[in-house]
């Protein structure tokens, strides 16, 4: 029988989402439009309709191989950024967590298992995509248009990103220091008004309209205690390793004895 590839285990919400995100052959789910004109003035590094700047020559394959007897260079097919030559950018996202729909260490195993040509690093609320500039593009784009993003709880943030442990707003809105977006009464809207390092932008960008809590809670990988929402306590791939793990590492830093037979 032929190897099945496992994502996650488990059957809870979190961990059926975690699977989904993970699997590069399910489409994800297209919620809203944002036109590129607009994902590359938020991102901030180059001006719509701006050729793209290169490091290098673009590469030709036959050059390749008569200059370099390289097997990784033959196996490996270079993304369309890296035959052009382009600059490495970056964008780096904010997950609160109060339901995001996804969190930094998942987007990392998203981004690795869906994408080529990438560098990712995770920190507590954030995550960093680092990438030939004309295939950021194309999955920045992807990426804020997709389930995994959402407009109050996903921020777009190259600066500054604290505020994902924070309380919500009135709108439900998460924290940012920068206040790089912005509620819009009129619309009931998430716009904005400056770029990811918090330049101000010439043109508010709309981003749609956040999802209400009841929906979040369905599309989240979080596991969390919060009223409401996903309880960890109740998934058994939770509590059989991950609680018992911490359990068992408290006790036996201090009283090794007492786990003996856990």
């Amino acid at each position: 029988m032929a190897y099945q590839r496992q994502f996650y285990p488990g059957k809870s919400i979190p961990a059926m989402n975690r699977k989904k995100y993970m699997n590069p052959k399910v489409k994800l789910k297209h919620i809203r439009s944002i036109s590129k004109d607009d994902v590359i003035k938020i991102m901030g590094h180059r001006n719509p309709q701006e050729g793209y700047k290169s490091i290098h020559p673009p590469i030709d394959p036959e050059e390749e191989k008569a200059k370099y007897n390289c097997p990784i260079r033959a196996l490996v097919t270079p993304i369309s950024g890296a035959k052009a030559g382009d600059r490495v950018r970056y964008i780096q996202f904010t997950d609160s967590v109060y339901f995001a729909p996804i969190s930094p260490y998942q987007r990392a195993w998203m981004y690795l298992s869906r994408y080529r040509g990438l560098d990712t690093g995770t920190l507590s609320g954030r995550q960093i995509i680092e990438m030939r500039e004309r295939n950021l593009e194309d999955l920045a784009q992807e990426m804020i248009e997709n389930e995994t993003f959402d407009p109050a709880l996903t921020g777009i943030r190259g600066a500054t990103v604290h505020g994902h442990a924070c309380r919500l707003d009135e709108h439900g809105l998460m924290f940012d220091a920068w206040q790089r977006y912005v509620w819009d009464e009129k619309k009931g809207e998430v716009v904005y008004v400056k770029d990811q390092v918090a330049l101000p932008l010439d043109t508010r960008i709309s981003v749609g309209k956040p999802a209400s809590l009841k929906e979040c809670a369905k599309r989240t990988t979080i596991f969390t205690a919060y009223p409401g929402g996903v309880d960890m306590r109740d998934d058994p791939e939770v509590t059989m390793y991950g609680l018992r793990i911490h359990k068992l590492r408290t006790l036996s830093g201090f009283q090794p004895w007492k786990v003996i037979g856990e």
